[in-house]
């Protein structure tokens, strides 16, 4: 959405919180603050000490949009919910008043064994979302949790902790996911993976798409008008992102998901706006400007997601890289590949590498995320090192010719960041690296090779890209570039064009990989299958057919 095209109460007030700005963060914690309140509609000071409201006067179910945990950590999971008896209007349908909410955990379904409980506060200033960190659990357990207030109960949860980070447990399997644009088809295979035995989920970007939804749902073909008028524009303000959230999380497909098993998110660039990079918008709006965006939409994520206090935003700026554990088995460095990256070169799209691209001074990750990630691998005792990120990160040529195009949005449009990446696992003494990624909407399986350039190069590791749960519509198992990309990328072991997600079972040996697809998304109700199942073997990195 370019200036011309926004709304005018929103371009003036944009501008107006803009001059209050510096160019990569806000000036003074009172002139700041009341400039992006006017901008994104944060409350002030006064509205965190709202009264609180009797919930005993809680007329319809609050819990509408369900329930969800993530980060598991040994021991300890995070707790979310939001009250909200009328999702679809901007205030939930809830008075500007605090209410308390009761939670419980309980090591059975039923609740007879509850082992922790206590009260949270939904605040208004949060949307009225709760976050409870809730430890004191044991490690490596399962654990089903629920929440009330007033005389009505959350839906029932099941969640899992890890292990602790010197256990020596044998398996972890995990799915991952990534995504899932609401008008381009239903969320199918989120049912199926809420009935899948993982023991937790990586969502690897594009929770939610800015887009426009129209009140059909677009290719969901509602009856006209199912869809409130509120989501038939593109989202810029706080209240935007809010509201666009609330119609995602009222999917029930995904709401099973994340009632069946704990997430572990990070973003990529719809949950703000297409492609942009630090604080470059994709329509090259002033910083300025788009800082302001950019700080609505991460207060928005971080209030809709299973996240911690850690992850809480400051403005425009949100530490969503974070490194968790599961016993000695697997280390998860889990990275943020926008909000500190370098302006896509050639303006974007798919170029030639060039001088631009290859600037050694380029980086996908900051230097302080990169470094971390590095000396993370150093420390590192674990059999596997994965890496949940956004963006694919072997190298991908779209002709047989050489030389060949890249996507300057990839790693393949950073070589010398990739480059330092790979030399840092390589010094780390990495032996069993594997890289996740979404963003592309199809399945890939890659052997990451330590010199794209020279096929008989070591591997390092492999990389598993899940495909979309419904963005790009239907897909086909073999899109029109299929064998040009296999013939192109010896190291591609593995492309499927349909939606669905990926299982990953790490063990002691080795691991397996099963890509899942579902035929079609533009009506619900499709069946699942796995298209093709991968090892890799510890010690020995590469993908094999299983």
């Amino acid at each position: 959405m370019t200036p011309a095209t926004r709304p005018a109460h929103q371009t003036t007030e944009i501008r107006s919180a803009a001059r209050h700005l510096g160019r990569r963060r806000f000036l003074t914690l009172t002139g700041a603050a009341a400039a992006l309140a006017f901008s994104v509609n944060l409350p002030t000071a006064g509205t965190a000490s709202a009264d609180e409201l009797d919930p005993a006067q809680l007329t319809d179910d609050p819990f509408t949009l369900g329930v969800a945990s993530g980060d598991p950590l040994p021991g300890a999971v995070l707790l979310w919910t939001r009250l909200a008896p009328a999702p679809h209007q901007p205030d939930g349908g809830l008075p500007a008043r605090r209410f308390p909410v009761r939670w419980e955990v309980a090591t059975d379904a039923g609740f007879r064994h509850i082992v922790r409980r206590g009260t949270a506060t939904a605040h208004p200033e949060f949307n009225h979302t709760v976050h409870v960190d809730v430890d004191g659990l044991g490690e490596n357990r399962v654990h089903y949790y629920r929440f009330r207030t007033g005389s009505w109960i959350s839906p029932t949860g099941r969640t899992r902790t890890a292990p602790g980070q010197g256990s020596g447990v044998s398996a972890l399997t995990f799915g991952l996911v990534s995504c899932q644009r609401y008008d381009q088809g239903h969320f199918t295979a989120y049912r199926h993976l809420a009935e899948d035995d993982v023991d937790v989920v990586f969502h690897l970007g594009d929770y939610l798409y800015e887009y426009a939804v129209n009140s059909a749902g677009g290719t969901r073909g509602y009856p006209t008008g199912t869809v409130p008028d509120v989501y038939n524009h593109e989202t810029v303000s706080l209240e935007d992102y809010r509201l666009r959230y609330a119609l995602y999380k009222s999917d029930p497909d995904l709401a099973a998901a994340h009632a069946a098993h704990p997430f572990v998110v990070t973003w990529d660039d719809h949950e703000t706006e297409n492609n942009y990079a630090d604080d470059v918008s994709e329509n090259d709006d002033p910083a300025e400007e788009f800082l302001i965006r950019r700080a609505a939409a991460y207060r928005a994520y971080w209030e809709n997601m299973p996240l911690r206090r850690p992850q809480l935003p400051d403005g425009p700026d949100l530490r969503l890289y974070r490194r968790l554990h599961w016993g000695r088995l697997a280390q998860f460095d889990v990275l943020d590949t926008r909000q500190y990256r370098s302006d896509q070169a050639y303006g974007d799209g798919w170029h030639y590498s060039g001088p631009e691209s290859e600037d050694p001074a380029r980086t996908l990750t900051g230097d302080a995320q990169e470094q971390w990630l590095i000396d993370g691998w150093h420390r590192s005792r674990a059999l596997w090192n994965v890496v949940p990120q956004q963006v694919t990160f072997s190298q991908r040529h779209n002709t047989t010719a050489l030389p060949s195009q890249v996507s300057m949005d990839s790693w393949d449009g950073y070589p010398a960041s990739r480059e330092r990446v790979l030399a840092g696992a390589e010094a780390a003494g990495v032996d069993n690296l594997m890289v996740l990624t979404g963003d592309v909407h199809v399945h890939y399986g890659f052997d990451v090779k330590r010199d794209y350039a020279d096929p008989n190069t070591r591997t390092l590791g492999t990389e598993v890209v899940t495909s979309s749960i419904s963005s790009g519509g239907n897909g086909s198992a073999k899109p029109s570039n299929w064998a040009t990309y296999l013939a192109a990328n010896p190291h591609m072991k593995f492309y499927n064009g349909l939606r669905g997600y990926a299982t990953v079972e790490l063990g002691r040996d080795l691991a397996r990989v099963d890509f899942k697809t579902v035929p079609y998304v533009n009506t619900p109700d499709a069946p699942v299958t796995t298209a093709a199942s991968f090892v890799t073997e510890v010690g020995d990195q590469g993908l094999k057919p299983a």
